[in-house]
């Protein structure tokens, strides 16, 4: 492991440097209570043609893919870029085509071919974002949820898992109501739920609550704004979402180009109207002598973006999105169709952003003040004495031979276990993650950490890596750029880097040049 030589007090150690940046999982097991329920679902449903329904339901979605298609580009150019231009033509910002009444209606047949094929992959793509919030911002328990698009409540299983025990209130908004029984269908068997309300549209959500009790802590739209094809409408629609929001507001999509572009339009409409509302209240102040930017205004990105500049890769070849790998549950084994043999794991790619009210705050970059060894140095260093080779310890005596065996025979004996025994150590395990989860470094939300978009691509001795980053210390500007680790030039960032993966954060030095090798 390389030494320091601390210029100033670094914040990091080579192993919380390497924890902290962390934010991907390899394989997401669905828990067992939420594929226990999908089954006991499935059980109580009409499973006739279940394949046919799958089937039917997956070119739905294509559907919906080639209408987002058809939309006038010259149109989104202008509510993207120019906003404050198209609101002068249009005298009201008013929804036209609300959720539910274009794009995808859920019926029964439907409901019950999404709960079978495609709940699992959703559920997993909103953990991992939910995660992501949770460990860029510890502080942050949401007791207050509103989930847009709720369908059959994938995002409500999500956030029981990422915050067990601080929800109090979740107002669900979903327009079909096979949808919402399926949801209700599904958690009717758990103890110790919030209290849930569901309603068919914001308007009705918005008679049924005071004024003062309309912000939410967390708001939640996921795999909704591509069902409605007007642009307009989903800008509008955010600006109403927006709105409700008093902290966090998380909005997910298909890992597509459209849905990466939908994600994209919102994030710039957004923090352009934040950054207009933030100079007007300036400006208010100024002339009135009277401090009104006491009140909470601006908007940052908690995540996947480390800036708030405009989104690099527009105008390129490439899209950002993630990917979530998920190990199947038995209905997707089931009714899923596979092109190649059967396999037991699927990837949901999906593209999502997370805001936050407020100012970015300034953090010092995580490589700032640590200097690493190359490995010429840490060779210089060994002692002849470390070279020598321990029979023994390499491998083993006879006795430790056998005790191995032993164990392994004990291994072998553990499999024998019932699916309720499995199915409780899961459980355990899970618990002890977040307990470890909890102790573990985390990232803070300055500007210091890029993330890594695409696979890293390993080359002999070197890692390339896509890294996404902020070129200047409030974050207001980003780029997309090639970092290259070399092992010769540090072995403590080359061990990293071969070890993180797609999504993960990697560290940054102030200061330092757009295309650089470490």
């Amino acid at each position: 492991m390389a030494s320091f030589i601390p210029e100033t007090l670094p914040k990091f150690t080579a192993e919380t440097l390497k924890l902290a940046a962390k934010q991907s999982e390899r394989c997401r097991v669905v828990p067992v209570r939420l594929r226990s329920a999908i089954e006991k679902y499935l059980r109580e449903q009409e499973a006739v043609h279940m394949r046919r329904k799958v089937l039917s339901l997956s070119q739905s979605f294509d559907g919906i893919k080639e209408v987002n298609l058809l939309l006038p580009s010259s149109t989104s150019k202008e509510l993207v870029e120019d906003p404050l231009k198209a609101m002068e033509r249009s005298q009201r910002w008013k929804v036209k085509t609300a959720y539910g009444d274009i794009g995808l209606k859920y019926q029964e047949d439907q409901t019950i071919a999404y709960v079978a094929s495609r709940m699992p992959a959703v559920y997993s793509a909103l953990y991992r974002v939910l995660s992501e919030v949770r460990r860029r911002v510890p502080d942050f328990t949401p007791a207050k949820v509103l989930d847009f698009g709720a369908g059959t409540g994938s995002a409500l299983w999500a956030m029981m898992e990422v915050w067990p025990g601080s929800l109090d209130r979740i107002n669900l908004v979903e327009p079909s109501q096979s949808m919402q029984r399926a949801g209700q269908s599904l958690v009717k068997d758990l103890s110790k739920l919030p209290l849930i309300q569901s309603y068919e549209s914001i308007q009705s959500l918005s008679k049924h609550i005071n004024k003062s009790g309309r912000r939410h802590d967390l708001v939640i739209a996921s795999y909704v704004l591509g069902e409605i094809p007007s642009l307009k409408d989903r800008i509008t629609l955010v600006r109403q979402l927006w709105d409700l929001t008093g902290d966090i507001l998380v909005l997910v999509e298909p890992g597509t180009p459209q849905g990466s572009n939908i994600i994209s339009q919102m994030r710039s409409h957004i923090l352009w109207m934040e950054k207009r509302r933030s100079r007007k209240l300036q400006n208010a102040a100024k002339k009135d002598a009277k401090d009104l930017m006491t009140l909470k205004t601006g908007a940052f990105i908690v995540a996947p973006c480390p800036h708030d500049g405009p989104c690099p890769l527009q105008n390129t070849d490439k899209y950002c999105h993630f990917v979530q790998r998920l190990e199947r549950t038995s209905s997707q084994r089931s009714y899923k169709r596979s092109k190649g043999p059967l396999r037991g794991f699927e990837d949901e790619k999906f593209c999502y952003v997370a805001f936050r009210r407020g100012t970015r705050p300034s953090e010092s970059w995580p490589l700032d003040g640590m200097k690493f060894e190359t490995l010429k140095e840490i060779h210089a260093k060994r002692v002849p004495d470390d070279l020598e080779i321990d029979v023994e310890s390499q491998f083993g005596t006879e006795e430790s031979q056998n005790d191995q065996y032993g164990e392994n025979d004990d291994n072998t004996a553990s499999h024998d276990l019932d699916l309720s025994e499995t199915d409780a150590a899961t459980e355990n395990d899970s618990e002890e993650e977040e307990d470890d989860d909890e102790e573990a470094p985390r990232a803070d939300l300055g500007s210091g950490w890029g993330r890594i978009i695409y696979m890293p691509f390993k080359r002999g001795k070197r890692v390339e890596m896509d890294v996404c980053r902020a070129t200047n210390g409030e974050g207001t500007e980003g780029s997309f750029d090639r970092v290259v680790v070399t092992k010769s030039k540090n072995p403590t960032l080359h061990h990293q880097a071969c070890r993180s993966l797609w999504g993960d954060l990697w560290p940054l030095r102030s200061g330092k040049g757009s295309k650089f090798y470490m």
